[in-house]
C-alpha cells in the first residue's frame, strides 16, 4: 500500500488521508466539500480557485494563466490543476463551492432586508426570535445513509454536518424490501417510522453537541428523500407503491408541526418535507433540480444521482424528464463480499499504474472496499484485459503486468477472485469475486438503460448532451474516466462536458430552509416535471440487458 498523505481543508477542518497525487479536487470532494467546476475541471474558468496555507505544489500552466504572480506566490491555487504531493492545509473559499452556498447566504441576508416592517416568515420560512440564537436542520434521508446539517439561521451558515446509516437497512437494504416489511403490518410499517424517526432525533443531539446549539432553538427541519424514504418518514401508506403503476400516498410538500412527527425542537418548530414528482422520482430530485438550477436550462442536460434507489433528470428544450433506477446497494458497499460503507479502514481508491496502488480511509490497514474502489477496479481490470466486456475475470492477459496477474486467484470454490490486500492480524483478505462483478454491472446496467430511456423520450443521443452531471455523496468520489469505462457515465461525453455537484439533495433541503421562494420552486418543479416510469416503459428491459455489458474501449 502506497503511504497516504493527510490533507486539512479550511475554514470547515475537515480532514482526509489521499494518495500522492490526488487532485485537490478529489480530495476536496472526499473531504464533503464540492468545488466549482463549470469548465469540467479543464482549467479554464478559474472558479475553483483554492489557497495551500501548507504543502504547496509547483504552479501549473494553466494556473499561470488565470491566477497573476501575486495570487501565486501567496499559494492561491486551481483546485483541478493541483495535486496533492505533501502534507497540506488548504483553504477554499465560499466563492469557489458548489451548489449556490453563497446564493443561499446572500438571499437570507436579502430576506431580512426586505422583511423590515413586515412579518420575516413573509420570506423567511420559519419565524424567529429576536435576542437569541436560532437554527435549522436540513436532513437528507437515504435508503442506506442518513446526513443531517445544522444551519444558523437568518444566515443560513453551516455549523455542524453528521452522517449514519439508515437504521432501516436492518429491514431491507433497498425500498422495495422495505415496502414489502411495511405492507406486512400496522406494527411492522410503524417500527419502520419509529426507526428512522429515532435515527433522526439522535442525528439532531450531534448536531447540537458539536455547534454547542440546544433543541428548543431549532426553528425548522427539512427533509428530501425518495419517494419511500419521505413516505415511510411521515407514516404514510405505502402500498400502492408495491405494485403498478407504483402511485405515491401523498405528492405534495408537507409542513407540519415537527412534534407531530415525533421531533422534540422548539414548541412551535416546523418539519418541511419536499414533494414528489411521482413513483419513486421523489423528494431528493426535486431538490437536487433544485439545487442544479435544472428548471432554468435550456440543456440539454442529466444529471444522475448515484445510490440505491438512482434517480435520472434530463433537461432538454425547457422540459424536464425524470426517472428512477433501481441501482441496488452495490455502491454503499452492499452485497459485496468485502464491501463496507465508506469509513475508516475502506479501500476507496485503485490505481493500476505498473503496480497495484490503493488509498485507504484514514490510512489504516485495509478491512474492505468502497463503492467508488469497486468502480475503480472494475475499470482497470477491464483495460488491462482481466476482465471482459461480459463481466468474465481471467486468470491471466498479455496486457496486464505481473503485479496484477499475480493477484489474480481461485478462491475455495474454484471461481476466480482477485486480491486486494492480504488480511493482516489474522483478519481475512480483502478481494473481488466474480460476484461481486455482477452486483455492479446489474447496478451501473440499470442507470446506464435509464438515461438512454430518456433521452430517446426527447429524440436525443448522447452526443446532443452539453453537460453531464454527477449528484450524490457517493458521486463525489467516483473518476470520470473510470465511470465511463464501465458504462455508468455515457461513453460519448467528453471530460471537460461531466460536472460534481455534490449533494444536491442536502443542498435542496437547505435552500428551502432560508427561502420561501424556494419552496414556491420546488411545488413547481414537482408538478411540470415529466414522471418517466422505467418499469412500464416496454424498451427498458432490452436496453437494461444491453447496457449490462460493459463498454468496448
Amino acid at each position: 500500500m502506497s503511504e497516504n498523505i493527510k490533507v486539512t481543508f479550511e475554514p470547515t477542518g475537515r480532514t482526509v488521508w489521499v494518495l500522492p497525487g490526488t487532485s485537490v479536487l478529489e480530495a476536496a470532494c472526499r473531504a464533503g466539500l464540492t468545488i466549482e467546476t463549470p469548465c469540467g475541471g479543464a482549467g479554464t474558468c478559474g472558479k475553483c480557485r483554492v489557497r495551500f496555507i501548507t504543502g504547496v505544489p509547483a504552479e501549473s500552466s494553466a494556473g499561470k494563466g488565470i491566477l497573476d504572480a501575486e495570487a501565486l506566490a501567496a499559494g492561491w491555487r486551481l483546485a483541478c490543476q493541483s495535486v496533492i504531493q505533501a502534507p497540506a492545509v488548504i483553504a477554499i473559499p465560499e466563492t469557489s463551492l458548489f451548489a449556490d452556498r453563497l446564493q443561499i447566504l446572500t438571499e437570507s441576508v436579502r430576506i431580512v432586508e426586505i422583511s423590515q416592517g413586515e412579518p420575516p416568515h413573509k420570506k423567511l420560512p420559519l419565524t424567529l426570535i429576536e435576542g437569541r440564537e436560532n437554527f435549522a436542520v436540513a436532513f437528507d434521508i437515504g435508503t442506506t445513509t442518513l446526513v443531517g446539517e445544522l444551519l444558523e439561521l437568518p444566515s443560513g451558515r453551516e455549523r455542524a454536518v453528521h452522517a449514519g446509516i439508515n437504521p432501516q437497512v436492518s429491514f431491507g437494504d433497498d425500498v422495495v424490501s422495505r415496502i414489502g416489511h411495511a405492507c406486512s403490518s400496522p406494527a411492522a410499517a410503524k417500527e419502520l417510522r419509529e426507526t428512522v424517526v429515532g435515527a433522526v432525533n439522535t442525528l439532531i443531539d450531534e448536531l447540537c453537541k458539536t455547534a454547542g446549539a440546544t433543541r428548543d432553538a431549532i426553528r425548522g427541519l427539512s427533509f428530501s428523500g425518495n419517494t419511500t424514504m419521505q413516505h415511510l418518514l411521515m407514516g404514510l401508506d405505502v402500498s400502492a407503491l408495491s405494485q403498478l403503476p407504483f402511485s405515491p400516498s401523498r405528492t405534495a410538500s408537507s409542513d407540519v408541526p415537527a412534534a407531530e412527527l415525533g421531533f422534540s425542537i422548539a414548541p412551535d418548530g416546523r418539519a418541511y418535507v419536499m414533494p414528489v414528482i411521482g413513483g419513486f422520482v421523489g423528494g431528493d430530485t426535486v431538490a437536487g433540480i433544485l439545487s442544479a438550477r435544472l428548471d432554468e436550462t435550456e440543456g440539454p442536460v442529466v444529471m444522475i444521482d448515484i445510490g440505491t434507489n438512482g434517480e435520472i433528470v434530463l433537461s432538454a428544450g425547457g422540459e424536464l424528464y425524470a426517472a428512477s433506477a433501481a441501482a441496488g446497494p452495490a455502491f454503499e458497499g452492499a452485497r459485496i463480499a468485502c464491501g463496507m460503507r465508506a469509513a475508516s479502514g475502506a479501500i476507496e481508491k485503485v490505481v493500476f499504474d505498473g503496480k497495484f496502488q490503493a488509498n485507504v480511509i484514514g490510512g489504516v490497514e485495509p478491512i474492505g472496499l468502497c463503492g467508488s474502489a469497486l468502480v475503480d477496479i472494475v475499470a482497470e481490470l477491464l483495460r488491462c484485459g482481466l476482465l471482459d466486456s461480459m463481466g468474465r475475470m481471467h486468470d491471466t492477459c498479455s496486457r496486464a503486468c505481473e503485479d496484477l496477474q499475480r493477484r489474480m486467484r481461485a478462491d475455495d470454490g474454484g471461481e476466480p477472485e482477485f486480491l486486494l490486500a492480504a488480511g493482516a492480524d489474522g483478519r481475512a483478505d480483502v478481494v473481488l469475486k466474480q460476484r461481486d462483478i455482477r452486483e455492479l454491472q446489474l447496478a451501473a446496467g440499470a442507470l446506464r438503460a435509464g438515461v438512454n430511456i430518456l433521452l430517446k423520450q426527447a429524440g436525443l443521443k448522447p452526443t446532443d448532451l452539453k453537460q453531464v452531471l454527477i449528484a450524490g455523496g457517493f458521486g463525489s468520489f467516483i473518476r470520470r474516466n473510470n465511470a465511463q469505462r464501465i458504462g455508468l457515465i455515457p461513453t460519448e461525453v467528453s471530460h471537460e462536458y461531466i460536472s460534481y455537484v455534490g449533494n444536491v439533495s442536502l443542498h435542496g433541503a437547505k435552500w428551502v430552509l432560508v427561502s420561501t421562494a424556494a419552496r414556491e420552486r420546488t411545488e413547481q418543479i414537482a408538478r411540470n416535471t415529466k414522471h418517466v416510469e422505467l418499469s412500464s416503459d416496454m424498451e427498458f428491459q432490452m436496453a437494461f440487458a444491453d447496457a449490462m455489458i460493459f463498454p468496448e474501449e
